[in-house]
């Protein structure tokens, strides 16, 4: 273990992965990381998000195998307390990150109930104990501990509670607030309620996780100011209708604390992926964020792969020609890597003619419930179908406005089209948040210059770790 630097208070320490957080005397420690779906089973689009495209011999970078041995590794050697992990596979968690149980001793667990990028809370039994069942809302799961002591025993009558969220992505700022109000007021109400606490509203409560959103955005002022109203606007909506108070008082953002000497510098990116909105968005469009177009770069090369694939004359001019069913299939065979799979694919067919059944009514008349995935009609390309070049325009459009920028830098550089990647965004959207009753002590920092996800990064997301204790001032 390093240490980088201490600030002002010598109780907090700067280190910086690869190092393992300390095990402190009445200290929780907790990792939060966003380790990116795909995993094993669900969704097979993951080698799209690795920039420039994988070559030879580096197929295996991608594959959930190479992944779990980086997150294996990183989480084992940073050895917290607590990991809060998101968008994991309810499909596969099981066998996914059995690693954490039988390799680094994680043995107790809770998999958020709902959805498909799933948070999931791990904890070590010789450290913690669960204090009561974990609770699930609205995207946030949260667990209440107690530390356990070197005989086994808790080591006070006290609660620590964690709150592991992945709020909702988009434009979705006011679900981000709601989000937030709801995972902070239920630990708020366990420890009035359930835990008995003297005094709740000084509830010692990390919340962490991927906010999807930076320092800017509502749910990040709700939490370091306390309150929110209708007044606050994000991306051109208001966050609320009324008024909200959190029940505790504003929390701390633990990575950013005074004590904390990076030499001026903030805390570092979470989020460093290959910048592509300045190559790829129309400038100077006024709705270039609710409605955006290409640039002219990119709508040249769409006209050029286009005109590639081409084959099938038009009805009133045999020297113009357009996509039939077999150049709509060689091109998605190439993109994404076989035809029936993929936004593009599903697209493609409708702009083709396919349409999608109506739906069934039952005896009685009314509209059946809801068609399971597995019992839909196959979707596919008419044999006489025709994608004529405004619509396969208009497809990468609508992947566009669904903001796979990643997916449709792969697809160019796929087709001979590669874009001139040569900057990085970075962006702070995973965060680790304290209540005033807690002191971070230590932090750890994971950096990357380069875009993620990586031959050494698993994830398009870094990790955010930090031990706390308690505020003996609160």
């Amino acid at each position: 273990m390093v240490a980088v630097g201490t600030g002002a208070a010598a109780s907090c320490q700067r280190l910086i992965y690869p190092s393992a957080l300390p095990i402190l005397p009445a200290s929780l420690s907790v990792l939060s990381y966003n380790v990116l779906l795909p995993n094993s089973q669900d969704g097979w689009w993951n080698f799209k998000m690795y920039n420039p495209p994988l070559g030879p011999g580096e197929e295996d970078f991608y594959t959930w195998e190479h992944r779990k041995s980086l997150l294996r590794e990183r989480i084992g050697l940073v050895d917290a307390d607590v990991v809060c992990l998101q968008e994991v596979s309810p499909l596969s968690f099981e066998e996914d990150f059995a690693f954490m149980t039988d390799d680094l001793g994680y043995d107790g667990v809770e998999l958020f109930r709902k959805g498909r990028f799933r948070p999931a809370t791990f904890w070590k039994k010789d450290r913690v104990e669960l204090a009561t069942p974990a609770m699930h809302k609205d995207r946030t799961l949260l667990t209440p501990f107690r530390l356990v002591g070197d005989e086994g025993g808790s080591v006070d009558d006290e609660y620590w509670h964690v709150l592991n969220c992945h709020l909702q992505a988009g434009k979705q700022g006011g679900r981000r607030v709601r989000q937030i109000f709801e995972g902070v007021t239920t630990a708020f109400k366990t420890a009035k309620n359930k835990l008995n606490e003297k005094n709740p509203e000084n509830i010692k409560l990390i919340v962490c996780g991927d906010y999807n959103g930076g320092s800017e955005c509502g749910a990040i002022q709700f939490l370091e100011k306390g309150s929110i109203g209708p007044d606050f606007i994000e991306d051109g909506e208001k966050v609320s209708s009324k008024e909200k108070v959190l029940p505790i008082p504003p929390l701390v953002d633990a990575l950013s604390a005074n004590c904390i000497d990076r030499g001026g510098d903030p805390p570092p990116a979470t989020l460093v992926v290959p910048e592509l909105i300045s190559l790829m968005v129309k400038e100077g469009d006024e709705t270039a964020y609710t409605n955006p177009q290409f640039s002219e770069d990119v709508l040249d090369r769409l006209h050029r792969i286009y005109s590639r694939f081409a084959t099938v004359p038009t009805p009133d001019d045999t020297t113009q020609l357009q996509m039939g069913k077999s150049d709509v299939e060689g091109w998605l065979t190439i993109i994404n890597l076989q035809v029936g799979r993929g936004t593009e694919f599903r697209n493609a067919a409708k702009y083709m003619g396919w349409v999608e059944p109506p739906i069934v009514s039952d005896e009685s008349g009314s509209e059946s419930k809801k068609v399971e995935k597995s019992e839909r009609p196959p979707i596919y390309i008419p044999n006489d179908g025709i994608l004529n070049q405004d619509d396969f325009i208009g497809v990468y459009l609508d992947e566009l406005r669904q903001g796979k920028f990643w997916g449709i830098a792969w697809d160019l550089a796929a087709l001979g089209e590669a874009l001139p990647v040569k900057d990085v965004f970075r962006a702070r959207y995973d965060h680790m948040y304290c209540s005033s009753s807690l002191l971070p002590t230590v932090v750890l920092d994971t950096i990357s210059d380069v875009a993620c996800p990586s031959a050494s990064e698993p994830s398009d997301h870094l990790p955010v770790c930090a031990s706390f204790v308690r505020n003996q001032k609160v």
